[in-house]
């Protein structure tokens, strides 16, 4: 579930975007006492994500409105399903709409990609998981649809997790310098993963005591080699280029691999 707290914060900002000086059509146009009622229609199959946050947006114009979800985050729909009704000021509705079909559709698109390649994977021991790459301001609301696909959460933020990059590397020399360091300044409870973009990166890795271990940017045959070397002594994920070509082909036959999408 979403705060309500964090949507409206995000929904307000997106108003004022929209309409930092009102709706010069709408607001010459409509009569304030105009009442409406609409319908969200599904033009295409796909899985639902962002109800709330699209409610949310027509409430603040109009607290009022009346909002009716037909169906609910999660849902797989086709196309010319109802999704929702509103009813509502006209003028309200207006301003809204935009706004709200934005919420909508950015992140029920976000969870039919996942769903689709969470589909693929079904049935072998992996995950599939997101990353920081999101619009900024709307990381809370796109990992959420993440979920709502099927996938599964990384780190939130910088400050949820140790995760040692290609960067961190250089300027620590060397991956095994970077995990003593970070250990010996974190709580015991956090765990460590650490970038590696070849094998011998992967061994110094499992040797250093990684807990998680990245394998960015490898070829389906080096990728197979190093799950061989880490061999269940720390948790696996790959990452780069995983496309729907490459996605079955990383995964089958591994005995843990989570692919961040």
């Amino acid at each position: 579930m979403l705060d309500r707290f964090y949507i409206d914060n995000i929904v307000i900002t997106a108003l004022k975007e929209d309409m930092p000086l009102g709706d010069i059509t709408t607001d010459n146009l409509i009569d304030e006492s105009s009442i409406s009622r609409a319908r969200f229609i599904a033009k295409e199959e796909g899985i639902i994500a962002g109800l709330d946050v699209c409610e949310r947006v027509f409430e603040i114009l109009d607290e009022n409105i009346e909002f009716i979800k037909k169906v609910k985050d999660g849902s797989n729909v086709k196309y010319g399903d109802v999704i929702a009704e509103v009813e509502g000021n006209t003028r309200a509705m207006l301003k809204a709409e935009r706004t709200a079909l934005n919420f909508l559709q950015r992140l029920s698109g976000i969870a039919t990609k996942t769903n689709e390649f969470c589909r693929m994977v079904e049935g072998l021991p992996v995950k599939i998981v997101d990353t920081r790459k999101t619009t900024p301001g709307l990381r809370m609301l796109e990992k959420y649809a993440v979920r709502v696909g099927g996938g599964t959460n990384h780190r939130f933020s910088l400050s949820d997790g140790v995760l040692i990059k290609d960067n961190h590397i250089k300027a620590a020399g060397g991956i095994r310098n970077a995990i003593e360091k970070v250990r010996n300044n974190i709580p015991h409870t956090i765990k460590i993963e650490v970038e590696t973009e070849t094998l011998e990166q992967v061994k110094e890795a499992v040797e250093a005591g990684a807990d998680i271990i990245m394998l960015d940017n490898m070829s389906i045959e080096t990728m197979r080699e190093a799950v061989k070397l880490i061999n269940h002594r720390a948790l696996v994920e790959a990452s780069g280029n995983m496309d729907k070509d490459r996605l079955r082909s990383a995964t089958y036959h591994q005995d843990v691999m989570t692919t961040c999408g």
